[in-house]
C-alpha cells in the first residue's frame, strides 16, 4: 500500500510577543475621514485605518534582537561604536568598501545625484521610482526608460520583468553619447513595475556593456533580498546558493549602491550610500555633513544604527524571505479566486491591483487607482495606495501630465506585522468591491502639489 503523503501548511517563522491595539471602523465613519483626507490614501490618519498596506517603509516588526540593540545606543556625536558595528556588515552583506548613512533612502538619492549628475545628462533605469527620479531631474538629469517591454503588460508572466533591455540602453548611448550618462540605475526587484526583479544574467549582460563604454552601474538595493530571493528559485545555477551569498555577488557588479534601511533591514528609520569608488565616497561624506549630520551619524541616533546592523544580519535569512514573499503570493492566489485582475508574476512585496482591468469604464485622467485605493478603505478600512497617473506626476519640461501604462493599486505587506487572517479579511473587502465597480464613478483632482503630487494631492469624487 502506498504510503499517503499529508500536505503539511506553513507557517511564519516568528511567534508574536506583543501586539498593538487596531481601530475598527464604521463605513459612515470612514466616508467622513476618506472626505478629509480628499480621497488621498496618504493624508488618512493611522489611527483611522484598519489595515495598513501603503508600505513597508519603516513599517515593519522589529526582533527581539534589534530592540535589544536599541538598548545599546552609542549616542555620541561622532564615532558612535554603532556607525562601526554597521559600517562592518555593510562590508560583509554588499561587499562595499566605503559607507556613508543617512536618515533614510531618499536622502542618499539626492546626494548621489548632487555628486554624479550634471544638467543635461541622462540616466537610464529600469523604469522609474518616485524619488529616485525627482532628484534626478532636480540635479538636471532626465530619466530614460530602458526596461524590457514585458514590464509595462500587468499579464505578461515572465519571470524576471525587472531586466533593462540591453538594446534600449545600447540605442541611448549612441544617440547622447557615453559622456552624458553618468551612471545606469538599475533597481531590483522594480516597484513600478510590480515588484519585478532582474536576472543575475541580465545584470552580467549590462555590466558588460557599460564597462564597454565606460559608464558606472549604480544599484537601488533598497529590496536587494528580494531580489536575491527570486534569482535563488527562478534563476537555474542560484538554488543551492544562500542570499547572502547571491546578494553579494549581484553587489560585485556595481560601482555602488544606495538603500532605504526601512524596507530590507527591517527598521523604523535609516538609510545609507555604499561604493567602492573612495572619490565618490568622500564626496558624499562631505555633503552628508551639509544635509543630514555628521558623516558617522548621517541623522541616526546611534540606537537606529545598531537596530540596522543587526537587520542586516537578518534580512539575509531564508526562511524569514520566504515566509514574506509567501505571505504575498497567498494574497494572490485568494484574490484570483475572486478573478480579481493583478500583476503577473506577484511582486516581492506587495500584490499590485489592475486598476485599469478593475475599472473599465474609468479613463486615466479620472484617476482609476486612485479612485479604486480609496473606494477599498471605504469597504474596510483597508490603505492601500495609487501607483498610476498620479505617482507618474507631470512631465518636467512640458508640464504635462504622464501617462502610464500601468495603472496600479499597490498593497504592500510590512514585514512581520500581518496575520493570514488580516490578508483574508483584505481580499474579502477587495471581491466586494469588484462586485460593485460599476457604480464607481472616479475622482477629480482640486489639489496638485508642486513636487511628488501623489503623496499631499487632494480629490473629490465625481
Amino acid at each position: 500500500m502506498a504510503k499517503k503523503i499529508i500536505k503539511r501548511s506553513w507557517a511564519e517563522p516568528f511567534k508574536i510577543k506583543m501586539v498593538e491595539p487596531i481601530k475598527m471602523t464604521t463605513r459612515p465613519y470612514r466616508e467622513k475621514c476618506a472626505k478629509d483626507a480628499g480621497y488621498n490614501t496618504f493624508l488618512l490618519k493611522s489611527d483611522d485605518v484598519y489595515i495598513d498596506l501603503l508600505t513597508d517603509s519603516g513599517t515593519n516588526a522589529m526582533s527581539d534582537y534589534q530592540w535589544a540593540g536599541m538598548m545599546l545606543g552609542d549616542e555620541a556625536y561622532a564615532g558612535s561604536k554603532n556607525f562601526y558595528h554597521l559600517w562592518d556588515n555593510v562590508k560583509k552583506y554588499y561587499g562595499m568598501p566605503y559607507f556613508v548613512p543617512t536618515h533614510q533612502g531618499r536622502a542618499a538619492e539626492h546626494i548621489i545625484s548632487k555628486i554624479m549628475i550634471q544638467p543635461g545628462d541622462f540616466i537610464p533605469g529600469n523604469m522609474y521610482f518616485t524619488t529616485t527620479r525627482e532628484h534626478q531631474e532636480l540635479a538636471g538629469g532626465k530619466f530614460v526608460d530602458v526596461i524590457i517591454d514585458e514590464a509595462h503588460d500587468a499579464q505578461n508572466t515572465h519571470p524576471f520583468k525587472g531586466n533593462i533591455d540591453p538594446k534600449k540602453l545600447e540605442d541611448l548611448i549612441k544617440k547622447v553619447g557615453a559622456k552624458k550618462i553618468p551612471y545606469v540605475s538599475m533597481a531590483g526587484p522594480v516597484n513600478m513595475a510590480g515588484g519585478q526583479p532582474f536576472s543575475m544574467a541580465n545584470l552580467k549582460e549590462i555590466y558588460k556593456l557599460t564597462q564597454k563604454h565606460g559608464i558606472k552601474l549604480w544599484f537601488d538595493a533598497t529590496r536587494a533580498t528580494e531580489n536575491a530571493y527570486f534569482i535563488k528559485v527562478r534563476e537555474k545555477g542560484y538554488e543551492n546558493k544562500t542570499i547572502a551569498q547571491i546578494l553579494k555577488e549581484m553587489c560585485s557588479y556595481f560601482d555602488g549602491l544606495w538603500v532605504s534601511a526601512k524596507k530590507d533591514l527591517m527598521v523604523n528609520i535609516g538609510g545609507f550610500l555604499a561604493t567602492r569608488n573612495k572619490h565618490v565616497y568622500e564626496e558624499a561624506r562631505n555633503m552628508v555633513v551639509i544635509y543630514e549630520g555628521l558623516h558617522t551619524y548621517g541623522g541616526l541616533a546611534g540606537r537606529d544604527m545598531e537596530a540596522m546592523a543587526r537587520g542586516l544580519e537578518e534580512m539575509v535569512e531564508f526562511d524569514n524571505i520566504k515566509a514574506r514573499i509567501g505571505q504575498v503570493e497567498y494574497c494572490g492566489k485568494q484574490l484570483e479566486k475572486y478573478n480579481i485582475p493583478l500583476v503577473y508574476p506577484f511582486g516581492g512585496h506587495a500584490i499590485f491591483l489592475d486598476a485599469k482591468k478593475f475599472l473599465p469604464h474609468l479613463k486615466q485622467d479620472l484617476f482609476p487607482a486612485q479612485t479604486l485605493a480609496s473606494e477599498i478603505y471605504l469597504d474596510s478600512g483597508v490603505r492601500g495606495m495609487e501607483r498610476g497617473i498620479v505617482s507618474a506626476g507631470r512631465d518636467s519640461q512640458t508640464g504635462k501630465n504622464r501617462y502610464p501604462k500601468l495603472e496600479l493599486v499597490r498593497l504592500t505587506f510590512p514585514r512581520r506585522v500581518y496575520t493570514q487572517a488580516h490578508i483574508d479579511v483584505m481580499v474579502e473587502s477587495i471581491a466586494q468591491v469588484y462586485e460593485d465597480r460599476k457604480k464607481i464613478k472616479g475622482l477629480k483632482m482640486v489639489f496638485e502639489p508642486k513636487h511628488l503630487r501623489f503623496f499631499q494631492a487632494r480629490f473629490k469624487k465625481i
